[in-house]
């Protein structure tokens, strides 16, 4: 006799529900991560700017970078014309740091961010100059006596690598007799010629770092000529 007895068939209406199931499941699933971005993204903010100079030219590639209690949350780098923008920021109060090589940093403190608005600061970050990145050249012209010229005008141009020039700048003589010009650093040979009555001096200076340099010009005419 055979007692061996016959297993039930698989219930395959069931196991194609059960199937049926987990994969709507795992659809509801993807569909609920791929929402939950956009849902969050709805109730985010945004700031955007213009880092500037004083006289209200952007700078450029100027780093932006906003912070709440204690902890950096983004940074942005500044286009051509000194514009940013930071997305995705929660709600909230921050504080905004920004600077650019040659340039003091900036502070802006307890920047409010509201969700489904981008804050615009306008031209609100300005920055000024560092003065330990830029090379200083004070200097005074005289009469060929050794007295002051007031009034003397002083160009100053870069002497290039092939001998021709590039001028950077003009002013005057102040009462004093002497000028001043402010540039980045960087190592040059600059050229200086000062004139007045028609009479002209010149002198070269080379600079190779921030700092400030001194110069005299000594013309060849007499306070007393015409």
């Amino acid at each position: 006799m055979n007692f061996a007895k016959k297993l039930p068939k698989p219930n395959l209406m069931f196991n194609k529900v059960s199937k049926t199931k987990i994969s709507f499941a795992a659809i509801f699933a993807l569909i609920a991560f791929c929402l939950a971005p956009a849902v969050l993204a709805q109730d985010t903010g945004g700031i955007k700017g213009k880092v500037r100079t004083a006289s209200g030219i952007g700078i450029p590639n100027a780093t932006v970078s906003i912070s709440q209690n204690g902890a950096e949350i983004k940074t942005a780098t500044a286009d051509a014309k000194g514009n940013f923008v930071l997305n995705g920021l929660t709600p909230g109060k921050y504080k905004l740091l920004f600077d650019a090589k040659g340039y003091s940093s900036g502070t802006l403190y307890n920047v409010e961010v509201r969700k489904k608005t981008v804050r615009d600061l306008g031209d609100r970050l300005m920055l000024t100059v560092d003065r330990g990145t830029l090379v200083i050249i004070e200097g005074s012209v005289f009469y060929k006596e050794g007295t002051s010229v007031t009034g003397a005008k002083v160009e100053c141009e870069e002497v290039l690598a092939d001998g021709s020039t590039k001028k950077l700048g003009s002013t005057d003589t102040g009462g004093d007799g002497e000028f001043r010009f402010k540039m980045r650093e960087g190592p040059s040979k600059l050229r200086f010629k000062a004139t007045i009555k028609g009479v002209s001096g010149t002198k070269d200076l080379e600079v190779d770092q921030a700092a400030i340099y001194r110069l005299a010009i000594t013309l060849d005419l007499s306070k007393t000529e015409k």
